[in-house]
């Protein structure tokens, strides 16, 4: 909800709060197309202050765990998203929906922060950790079982492809000995 000021939404919870007209009355009154969005206003007014009302420009990252337990608590207990969002401290409930949708079609997995952008082109590290030295470790060793699978591979062929000249050598002579020996019969 980008289109409304901290002014003008602050302007609307002192009215409720001062008593000037409820959810409906209000919205009515400011040209608000739902009175949802008044309730929405006030509830995360009383439970983060002005805070609430500030439209933040920086997406706030949460962890895989937390957004575990956030869908955990939703799945388990029969709280609406807008409640379970104010109790656990987030202003938007609609992330809560879609975290709670993604873990329904894809599992956990669904959770887990995803990178964003285009791969780097050259991907080494600067400094190898010890993790990267096993992975390259391993690694490595896929690569020589390979080389060595190949090798075999290849010693397999030749020596296919040389016992098949000689076979085909053999049945040449063969068949010239079986011809110069019917020439010589005639």
């Amino acid at each position: 909800m980008g289109k409304y000021s901290y002014e003008f939404k602050k302007k609307v919870v002192q009215d409720y709060q001062d008593g000037k007209g409820g959810f409906i009355n209000l919205a009515n009154k400011y040209g608000i197309p739902n009175k949802c969005i008044v309730q929405k206003w006030v509830s995360v007014y009383e439970e983060f202050g002005d805070e609430g009302l500030i439209r933040s420009r920086k997406n706030k990252v949460y962890t895989f765990e937390f957004k575990m337990h956030v869908v955990e608590l939703y799945l388990t207990t029969e709280i609406s998203y807008r409640h379970l969002a104010l109790s656990v401290g987030i202003t938007n409930a609609p992330m809560i929906t879609r975290w709670v949708n993604d873990y329904r079609i894809a599992g956990p997995d669904a959770l887990k922060t995803k990178r964003k952008g285009r791969r780097r082109k050259v991907d080494k590290p600067k400094v190898p950790s010890e993790e990267t030295l096993n992975t390259d470790a391993e690694y490595t060793k896929q690569l020589e079982e390979e080389n060595l699978k190949l090798r075999i591979e290849n010693a397999y062929l030749k020596e296919l492809r040389r016992l098949r000249l000689e076979e085909e050598t053999l049945q040449k002579e063969q068949r010239e000995s079986s011809t110069a020996s019917e020439e010589t019969s005639d």
